[in-house]
């Protein structure tokens, strides 16, 4: 069997690097005839190290491209099985989510060890956990408390998920060297490990002044280095506290440092010296602890804090615990323990026998035995490109409301709270008015209507006496412009139009009327395409309700024909476009063509409909993943290189130019894109990232290079909840639905909404 492993690796400095060495090694040896193994090494990007020969290839942690080259290598090596070593600390991207990118790429079974497994994880490391528990066919953990983790908070199958402990050398076969470690006491106690606040080192030296009156020959050596990135940060401030504290309880002769990073055979010297063995760490939440690991492997005896792992680890007379931070107890506990040998040694006999089977060529032939499980039940476990409907989020509105005050829609959001500094704005107040009447039409929400007339209310403010509209507004109410963009003008228009094809009732349908036409006169004045668009689609909403007025029909014809002109002027063979550049909210534009092609059947509205949708298509959709412009932007004689700042909106338009070609063509290949373009919202994109928020039921804010933008404003969560009700629209109108849902209640709503439409 060839396996591939992915993690950090000796001679790197961490606890990672110790344990992918040793795991590498053990595999090795559990299955010398038929193993092949190799490794690709994390680089952090402070230092390059020189690695051992197993090591085939190195990523560095920020550099995405690698991650994808990395996976590349492994394909290509016909690998049987890849070996991942997760810690968030140690990939690149907001919580390490370039490992994502390399998972998706990989071709073969794949196994990931999960180091830390958190209580209350981030967003990010929620949906990462989550999205690797999707990727693995199996997902290794330390200890029990784990696997309920990855359960309950990161849904991953328990059928998925497997228990190997941490491995230690064997320290059954340990040689005495007596000219290492050797101390001016017979009562040695001791901590090792990375040094950092966390770890607890003063609870330990403020219980000493009690230990020492009743055993003044006593010593406590903290062996181990400053955590590199402590040290970065921080010098050895930590280690200097420490000295001092000890200086000012009177025990500073007492304390020794061993500073340096050890090899696992001086620290089996070091434990075997030990008298008691001491983790006085601050945090319950440590789910793994390998240095606790190594102290039972030792035999040592224990007295710890009850984090996680040493409440499993220490169960059964295995070890002593003491409260986090409390050194009176202790001390109390030290004292008792080194007046009492017998338990001592009855201590480090369970701990002894237990460790004898964390011993890495147990845990080498635990990883081959579930490597071959994998490989033979191996089934490709690639996220779906095309979600089932039926798996989509309940479709909420939680958010819009939290984001809606009498007067109108707030325009930005910190996180999910509302943000009042930035007041409101016309764009996100007409998409709103669009939503809330989409949702009413298909009935998926029975309180969307209520805020049609707050929405109303707020248009009606903004427009002024020459039928253009001012677009921002303080939390105060104050006018924060002259007159608007004409983008936000466009934008009223597709809303008035639409209201007027569907108002719930008749004063909702002749303020439309009212709103509309006191614009009207102004829409062969506008320039901007994009408003163009936009006004061409609430045209063509109006000429749904009234079919026959040729004067709209005229003025959809004549801006429709703008954008023909701009689309000739800058088009060519190889750049089918209307601009020089790709920027945002380009699928608005073919999205509007292909509306008026809809009612005018015109052969040249028509082909640059179908020209434009294929080459925008071709920019943004590419390896069934929706990849956007965002907001560095693609130009004709410069390609775009990075694609940083992607946004809802963008999304939402492609979804719906999708739903328009596939209603138009009934082609397949339109519904299916849809669907991709969709799945961007739930975590099929760059980063393989959800911006759609299950609990806050908002959208986030966009989709930087390496994380998601958490704001949730207006016009993210309007752009999902929109794009969801196209889906839902377009599964209703096709009946392809039917598979899924009741039938009889299907048909109803697809009656219901045709005779709508």
């Amino acid at each position: 069997m060839k396996i591939a492993i992915l993690g950090n690796f000796l001679p790197r400095r961490c606890g990672i690097a110790t344990f992918t060495s040793n795991l590498a090694e053990s595999i090795i040896a559990s299955n010398k005839k038929d193993t092949d193994v190799f490794v690709i090494a994390m680089e952090n990007g402070f230092k390059k190290h020189k690695y051992p020969e197993i090591v085939k290839q190195t990523i560095s942690q920020q550099v995405q491209s690698e991650y994808i080259a990395a996976a590349k290598t492994i394909n290509d090596s016909k690998a049987d099985v890849c070996i991942i070593q997760h810690e968030f600390g140690i990939f690149g991207g907001e919580s390490g989510v370039f490992i994502l990118s390399f998972m998706e790429q990989v071709k073969i079974p794949i196994i990931t060890t999960v180091h830390t497994v958190l209580k209350t994880p981030s967003y990010h490391e929620r949906h990462i956990i989550k999205k690797m528990g999707l990727l693995s066919q199996k997902m290794i953990v330390m200890s029990k408390m784990a696997v309920d983790f990855l359960q309950t908070i990161y849904q991953v199958p328990k059928q998925k998920i497997k228990v190997i402990e941490h491995g230690v050398p064997d320290f059954s076969s340990l040689e005495s060297d007596n000219q290492k470690f050797n101390y001016p006491s017979n009562k040695i106690l001791g901590t090792f490990g990375f040094l950092g606040r966390s770890k607890g080192i003063e609870t330990v030296i403020n219980a000493l002044p009690e230990v020492v009156k009743e055993h003044p020959e006593v010593i406590y050596v903290v062996m181990g280095q400053t955590h590199p990135n402590v040290k970065k940060d921080s010098g050895e401030e930590y280690r200097d506290y420490l000295k001092k504290l000890a200086e000012n309880n009177g025990v500073a002769k007492n304390l020794l440092f061993e500073d340096g990073f050890f090899t696992e055979e001086d620290l089996k010297i070091f434990l075997n010296k030990l008298d008691l063995y001491i983790t006085p760490y601050l945090n319950e939440a440590q789910i793994t602890s390998g240095t606790i690991s190594y102290a039972i492997g030792a035999g040592a005896c224990i007295v710890s804090t009850p984090f996680w792992h040493a409440k499993e680890l220490l169960a059964n007379g295995r070890g002593k615990t003491f409260p986090f931070g409390d050194s009176p107890i202790l001390a109390k506990t030290l004292c008792e323990l080194l007046e009492n040998p017998s338990e001592i040694a009855t201590i480090k006999s369970n701990a002894f026998n237990y460790g004898k089977g964390l011993y890495w060529n147990s845990i080498g032939a635990l990883y081959n035995d579930t490597l071959k499980i994998v490989v033979q039940n191996h089934e490709s476990v690639s996220s779906p490109q095309q979600p089932n409907i039926n798996a989509l989020p309940v479709f909420s509105m939680n958010h819009i409301q939290r984001l809606t005050d009498d007067f109108g829609i707030l325009e930005h959001a910190n996180y999910s709270i509302p943000d009042y500094k930035e007041g409101y704005c016309l764009d996100d107040n007409v998409r709103a008015l669009i939503l809330v009447l989409q949702a009413n039409k298909l009935e998926v929400d029975s309180n969307a209507n209520r805020l049609v007339d707050t929405y109303l209310r707020y248009i009606k403010l903004m427009q002024k006496e020459d039928g253009y509209f001012h677009n921002d507004m303080s939390f105060s109410k104050t006018f924060l412009d002259e007159t608007g963009s004409e983008d936000s003008f466009g934008r009223t228009i597709w809303a008035m139009g639409y209201l007027i094809r569907l108002a719930p009732n008749d004063s909702h349908f002749q303020f439309a009327k009212d709103v509309f036409f006191t614009s009207y006169h102004n829409f062969e004045e506008i320039k901007s395409i994009r408003a163009i668009a936009s006004t061409i689609i609430g045209l063509y909403h109006f000429l749904k309700r009234y079919p026959d007025n040729e004067g709209v029909i005229h003025t959809m014809r004549s801006l429709t024909s703008k954008l023909i002109k701009q689309y000739n002027d800058e088009s060519s063979e190889h750049w089918k476009w209307f601009e020089p550049v790709l920027s945002y909210d380009n699928a608005m534009l073919p999205l509007a063509i292909w509306h008026a092609y809809e009612l005018t059947k015109d052969k040249e509205f028509y082909q640059v409909a179908i020209d434009s949708t294929t080459f925008l298509d071709k920019k943004t959709c590419i390896n069934n993943k929706l990849s956007l412009i965002g907001n560095s932007w693609d130009y004709k004689d410069q390609p775009q290189q990075i694609k940083g700042g992607q946004q809802p909106i963008d999304t939402m338009a492609m979804v719906m130019l999708y739903s328009k070609a596939y209603e138009i063509l009934k082609d397949n290949t339109y519904y299916t894109k849809m669907h991709i373009a969709f799945s961007w919202f739930l975590g099929n994109n760059d980063l393989l990232l959800p911006l759609y928020d299950d609990e806050s039921n908002g959208c986030c804010d966009g989709l930087e290079l390496t994380s998601v933008n958490r704001n949730q404003g207006a016009e993210s969560t309007i752009s999902y909840l929109l794009s969801y009700l196209t889906v839902w629209q377009t599964e209703i109108e096709s009946a392809s639905v039917d598979r899924f849902f009741d039938s009889n209640k299907v048909m109803a709503t697809k009656t219901r909404i045709l005779k709508a439409i």
